[in-house]
Order: structure tokens, then C-alpha cells, then sequence
């Protein structure tokens, strides 16, 4: 196999060409720890130098040892018997990997044992992870737990669960879906009860949990009686014990090493994580949002894996005398497949610098009250955009991620819908993406509050004014011109002053501030690199006339499929 950084040049591209000053700056606190933690960086250059060679570890490990696994691990899959599940021994083998090599506390603090690592340079792992099994990036990406106890959570529950995660000792779950409680976690109705002692207990069913089996979870349960909504719900950390009851797995589609697990709490004994009744509207809406960019990086890994793939197939097959690779159809799917692949790596790194700057702001300003004042505008302007970016980028990267593997599939052809080759397994592990962790439908929903709110449009002033754009005229005209469709799209929906027109045409309104968004972002790119702008000028010249006929779509009033679908479908 290979390395899985040093063969990706668009992660290293990144990597070299990415401006990490603040990201750091916030994160390293002025380089404190290099006064107590002998592994601490002394300044940026030798932060950078430490993200690059952790990289380089992680790709080794990616490329050389998980990669090999993950069709043996996808054949055997997590087992169950007797109440309790087993990883696949590819699995287990993995995950001692990653122990060994101080890879299962990577965004903690130092003070925890942790690595202290920004999400930007978190997405890249995981963007490896998934692209060598991307099953394993259920495991190892749920180091989202311990982000959210160490954000929320007191000094005693950090203490003792926090090293515990960082040595790979504990693996976690955020159990949060019922039977009847899926997209609308409002509808939890899974007990916790409070004892004249003040200890708290869980009564109740969860499902669909991924790694339920784990020895750590994160609860969402109803705190407050006679409560029907998202205010009755607080979040609660459980560690496993003989009251909580692991019922059986699922038997899934794909991503076949990752249990997915229904559960039965029965007085099961838990803590308390912050305060009541913040549990879904505050806690568990970070702990999603951690792990929807984990989704948009996973997605992305597995994309790249098929990608990879396809053209390898299209560069051996011979067809009608030559290499599949130089007919023009198969061309074309390959380059709008890479061009995607790196679309999609662009709007993860541009989300997760974003939320970097976001939670640095909030941590500096919650270890330096007397600063809050002079950085609330900050935070307030970066907490917005985390709230677009994050689901646009989850939303875009699933769907994104499917049509490669489906495309992959097409380039294999009949081989391809067999197990003789990967393509079959990238699809199957790619299709969840854009289901769990909120459908793209909910993201849709997440995002196009900042969409209409001018949100988009402000970021896109901030990229013209840091980028001389003048350098490559035609390829600003066409920014302009999306630019334009979108924010003439926004202001016609505006002006009929409905929900139902923000409704019905919100994945129109969201797939044009992405078309917008990534041109934006490609051609900055481009502005650094003459590959990057030839990748910038294709994209862009796609996107225009899919955007100019959602604009002619919407500027049409027509709302036909509203009024008349009921008599289509039930007929």
C-alpha cells in the first residue's frame, strides 16, 4: 500500500498553502504548555511541523495498516451473541494501532493527555481514516464524546474521563435515537429520573446507536416531567454497567465494523453533564455538529478510496482496442470526480477553520472573562458562520461523496457490482453519509436561515476583499455572475414574504451558495496554483448554467409540484 498523506497532493497542497496563524494562535494560548508538557510546540513554525509529521504517522498507519484490513473487516463485520457485540479482529487490531501510536485523544487538551490538535488538522486524519475503512472512522471519530465532556462537563467529570479517552482505555457513543425519535430528537421520550440522594437514572430504550457497545455514552434523556419538547431534555454521561442491556445489532447495508446497536436502560445509574434542560438545545447540538464535519470528512475519505479505484480500473481495462480511460465519456466522469473530490476538500478545511476559530474564541474568552467584551462581536460572527458552513458541508460532501461511488461502480461496469473489487464496498459504505447524523435534508433546513439572511453574501465580500481576483478576470466574471443568480434567487424569495417559498425552494437556495461558495474557494485556491485555477475554471463553468436555471426556476413562480402533488402521489 502507501502512505495516505504523501500520496494525496491536494491534502498536502492544503497543508502547505493553508494560513493556520489564528487557528494556532487560539489553540496553543501564546505556547503555555511548552513550559510543562515536553511534547508542546515552541512557536507556529514548530506547530506546523508537528500537524505535518502527525499526518505523515497517520497516513502511514492509514496506508499500511488499516487499508489492508478493511475488506476482511467488511466481510466479517461486528458480531453479536449472548448480549455483548465483537469487533471484527481487523477491528481490534486497528484500534491497537491507533492506541499505540497516541492517536484516541487527538483534540483533547494536553492536560488530559490529548494531542491538542485544531478540527482542520482532525479532518485530514479522519479524511484518511475513512478513505483506508471507513467503518473504523465510527469508532475512532466518536473522540467527539470526550470534546463534548471536556467542553461541558466539570473538572471532576474531565479528570476522570478525559485521560481515560486520551489512552484509548475507553471508547464512546452518543446515544440520542429512538424508535420514535430520529430527525426530531425533540420526541425523546427515554427516562431519567433524579433520587431523593441526587443521584440520577435512565429508563428506556435507544436505537440505532452506533457503537452502543461502548464504555462511555453521552444520553439524551427526558430530565423534567410533564415535558413534550427539546426543554425537557438534558444530556448525561453513562458508563456501561450490568443495567444497561445491548438487545441486538443492526444487520446493515454497509459499513459492516461499526455496530449499530439497540439498548435498553434499566435503572441504569448516570451523571448529569452541565446543567438540566440545556441537553438537546445546547449539548447535544454541539456534539452533532462535531460529528456532521466528521461526516463530511468521512464522506470525502470514502470518495477518495473510489475515486482512486476508478482510475486505476480505467487506466488497465481495454475496450474496442485501447484503454478505457481515453474514451471520452469515461474522461469526463474521472474529471468531475476529481474535481469534486477536491471541491469537497476545500469546503471541509474552509468549515473547519472556521469552527477552529470559533471554539478558540470560546475557550479564550471563558479562561479570560475580563476579554469578553472585546471578543463577543468575533464570536458572534464566527458562531454564525459555523451554523452554515458545517451543515453545508456535511450536506455537500454526502451527496457529493455518493455520485463518485456510484460513478465508480459505472466506470468498473459489470465487475464492479461484484466483491471482486473495493468500488462495490466504497458505495455501500458511502450511502449512510447522507443519512445519519441529520439526512442532507436537514442540513438543508440547518443551512438556509444564513442562506437568506445575507450570511452567504458576507463571507463572499471578506473573499474578495482578502484576494486580488483581478489576477484572473473571466474567472471573477463568472464568480460575479453566481454570486449574482444567488443573492437574486434570496431577494425574489424574499419579497413574497412566505415559508412556503423558503421551503420549497430551499435545496435550489443551497445548492446555489454552494455552486457560489466553491467557485469562491477554488479560485483562491487557483490564485496560488495553475492547476488549482484550471480545476476552478471547469467547476465554475458547470455551476454557472445549473445556477442560472434555479434562478429561472424560482424567478418562474411556478409551484405546481406544491399544489398538485397530492394527486400524483396518491393516486
Amino acid at each position: 500500500m502507501s502512505n495516505f498523506y504523501n500520496d494525496n497532493q491536494d491534502i498536502i497542497f492544503h497543508m502547505e498553502n493553508m494560513d493556520l496563524r489564528r487557528i494556532v494562535e487560539l489553540k496553543e494560548d501564546n505556547f503555555t504548555d511548552s513550559k510543562t508538557c515536553r511534547y508542546s510546540p515552541l512557536d507556529y513554525e514548530d506547530t506546523r511541523d508537528n500537524y505535518k509529521k502527525l499526518l505523515e504517522i497517520m497516513g502511514d498507519i492509514t496506508g499500511n495498516y488499516i487499508a489492508p484490513r478493511a475488506t476482511e473487516v467488511d466481510q466479517l463485520g461486528a458480531t453479536y451473541k449472548d448480549g455483548e457485540v465483537a469487533y471484527a479482529q481487523g477491528t481490534k487490531e486497528a484500534i491497537d494501532i491507533l492506541k499505540k501510536a497516541d492517536l484516541m485523544g487527538m483534540t483533547l487538551p494536553r492536560k488530559y493527555e490529548g494531542l491538542n490538535l485544531p478540527k482542520t488538522i482532525y479532518s485530514m486524519c479522519i479524511e484518511m481514516v475513512s478513505r483506508a475503512d471507513a467503518s473504523l472512522m465510527n469508532l475512532v471519530g466518536l473522540q467527539d464524546i470526550a470534546d463534548t465532556i471536556c467542553k461541558f462537563g466539570s473538572e471532576d467529570q474531565k479528570a476522570r474521563y478525559l485521560p481515560r479517552f486520551a489512552r484509548g482505555e475507553v471508547m464512546g457513543a452518543m446515544a440520542l435515537t429512538e424508535p420514535d425519535a430520529g430527525s426530531d430528537l425533540q420526541a425523546v421520550m427515554l427516562k431519567a429520573t433524579q433520587n431523593p440522594d441526587g443521584n440520577w437514572y435512565l429508563n428506556g430504550v435507544k436505537r440505532f446507536i452506533t457503537n452502543g457497545c461502548a464504555d462511555v455514552s453521552l444520553v439524551l434523556a427526558r430530565s423534567e416531567d410533564k415535558t413534550t419538547d427539546g426543554r425537557g431534555l438534558s444530556l448525561f454521561v453513562y458508563e456501561r454497567d450490568k443495567n444497561m442491556t445491548i438487545r441486538r445489532i443492526e444487520h446493515k447495508l454497509g459499513i459492516h465494523g461499526s455496530p449499530t446497536c439497540e439498548i435498553q436502560f434499566n435503572n441504569a445509574r448516570c451523571e448529569l453533564l452541565g446543567t438540566r434542560r440545556m441537553g438537546l438545545i445546547k449539548y447535544t447540538m454541539s456534539l452533532m455538529n462535531g460529528a456532521r464535519l466528521g461526516i463530511a470528512a468521512q464522506s470525502l475519505g470514502i470518495a477518495e478510496a473510489a475515486y482512486r479505484e476508478a482510475l486505476k480500473y480505467a487506466k488497465e481495462r481495454n475496450q474496442f482496442k485501447k484503454k478505457i480511460l481515453n474514451f471520452t465519456a469515461v474522461y469526463e466522469m474521472l474529471t468531475d470526480m476529481k474535481i469534486g473530490l477536491e471541491a469537497s476538500r476545500t469546503l471541509l478545511y474552509e468549515t473547519s477553520k472556521i469552527v477552529d476559530i470559533k471554539e478558540g474564541l470560546e475557550e479564550r474568552m471563558e479562561k479570560y472573562p475580563e476579554r469578553k467584551s472585546d471578543l463577543r462581536d468575533e464570536i458572534s460572527k464566527y458562531t454564525k458562520l459555523a451554523g452554515l458552513f458545517t451543515p453545508l458541508a456535511k450536506a455537500h460532501n454526502a451527496e457529493i461523496g455518493n455520485k463518485i461511488c456510484y460513478d465508480a461502480i459505472q466506470i468498473h461496469g459489470g465487475v464492479g457490482y461484484t466483491t471482486e473489487f473495493s468500488v462495490e464496498r466504497h458505495a455501500r459504505d458511502q450511502r449512510i453519509t447522507n443519512i445519519y447524523e441529520g439526512t442532507t435534508q436537514m442540513q438543508i433546513v440547518a443551512a438556509i436561515g444564513g442562506i437568506t439572511s445575507g450570511l452567504v453574501s458576507e463571507r463572499l465580500n471578506e473573499y474578495e476583499n482578502d484576494n486580488d481576483f483581478t489576477k484572473m478576470p473571466d474567472l471573477f466574471k463568472s464568480l460575479q455572475e453566481l454570486r449574482t443568480n444567488l443573492e437574486l434567487a434570496v431577494s425574489h424569495i424574499k419579497k413574497r414574504n412566505d415559508n412556503l417559498s423558503i421551503e420549497f425552494h430551499a435545496r435550489r437556495l443551497t445548492e446555489m451558495a454552494l455552486y457560489t461558495v466553491n467557485s469562491y474557494l477554488l479560485s483562491i485556491a487557483g490564485l496560488k496554483n495553475d492547476r488549482k485555477k484550471q480545476i476552478a475554471k471547469i467547476y465554475t463553468s458547470k455551476a454557472l448554467p445549473d445556477s442560472r436555471s434555479r434562478l429561472e426556476f424560482i424567478s418562474s413562480n411556478d409551484y405546481s409540484i406544491v399544489e398538485l402533488h397530492e394527486g400524483i402521489i396518491n393516486h
